[in-house]
């Protein structure tokens, strides 16, 4: 895969029933996106899940964002993705991560390991597996915020993709992952002009990943204060995280990512009903960027 596009939809599943997860794999496509990815936290197993999509569309590229490393090891990860490029045609890519301590301790039961290292191993690992068959290329991506993990996105893998970040963090993310390195951005958006309803769907949605280390340090690092960080966090903050108003505005927020570096804007909508339902309008809107 030489490119993954310039547009993906980013979205959680597990609230969807399966017609409607294969609707909005069709209609993204049909939308003319690029891509759609989705998480592996507590619900979907990646491979499966990313089988089903493929199965359900003909051109759309399908992304895991991101598998979680515990969950396997390296050999069965490269096996998944090899199995799942020859059959479908080279639209899979393996986005990988470390996650975090809550999620790999407390629901897996695994020791959370240094970030960066432990990383490393696995694509070791990764890289030395050998099947009965080959693939032409292998479309890796890293989950990377820090400067340490980008740079490790930049040498082994084909770059990175950085989840809950700015405009101004993808600008820093290109410079350290270089001209060539895939930059594949996630953002948050919702397709309202009321301010206080936008900023509550975002408090509710972010009340999770403020308890998160590796995001803080991350929005830390970008210039937010402790205090904005607190409690539902501050309405900078939360403007920040996921771009509000109405079209104009969306696509003003996608196109500062691109501006900044980005090859790839994957655009998470949340209904302005606080709902999990997709919201077409947004991605409407968002397809004309």
């Amino acid at each position: 895969m030489k490119s993954i596009g310039r547009l993906g939809v980013w979205m959680f599943p597990d609230a969807l029933s399966v017609r409607e997860i294969a609707e909005l794999a069709r209609d993204a496509e049909r939308l003319e996106y690029d891509a759609l990815w989705y998480p592996e936290g507590v619900g979907y197993e990646t491979f499966g899940f990313g089988g089903f999509i493929l199965s359900e569309t003909d051109r759309l590229i399908v992304a895991s964002g991101i598998a979680n490393i515990y969950a396997r090891d390296a050999v069965t990860a490269m096996a998944g993705h090899d199995t799942l490029n020859k059959l479908y045609g080279d639209r899979f890519v393996l986005g990988l991560g470390v996650s975090h301590i809550p999620l790999v301790e407390g629901f897996r039961g695994h020791s959370y390991g240094k970030p960066v290292a432990t990383m490393r191993a696995y694509l070791d690992a990764m890289e030395a597996a050998q099947f009965s068959f080959s693939v032409a290329e292998r479309n890796v991506v890293l989950a990377a915020l820090g400067p340490n993990m980008l740079a490790l996105a930049r040498d082994r893998s084909k770059g990175a993709h950085p989840y809950l970040v700015t405009p101004e963090h993808t600008a820093r993310a290109r410079e350290i992952l270089g001209p060539d390195a895939w930059l594949c951005v996630e953002q948050k958006v919702c397709l309202t002009s009321d301010t206080t309803q936008a900023r509550d769907i975002a408090a509710s949605v972010l009340e999770l990943y403020l308890m998160l280390p590796n995001y803080r340090n991350n929005w830390l690092s970008l210039g937010f204060g402790e205090e904005e960080l607190s409690g539902r966090g501050s309405d900078r903050f939360l403007d920040a995280m996921v771009a509000s108003g109405n079209a104009a505005e969306i696509c003003a927020r996608l196109r500062a990512h691109f501006d900044a570096g980005a090859d790839h804007v994957c655009v998470q909508p949340l209904n302005p009903d606080g709902s999990g339902s997709v919201d077409w309008n947004a991605l409407e809107a968002a397809a004309e960027v």
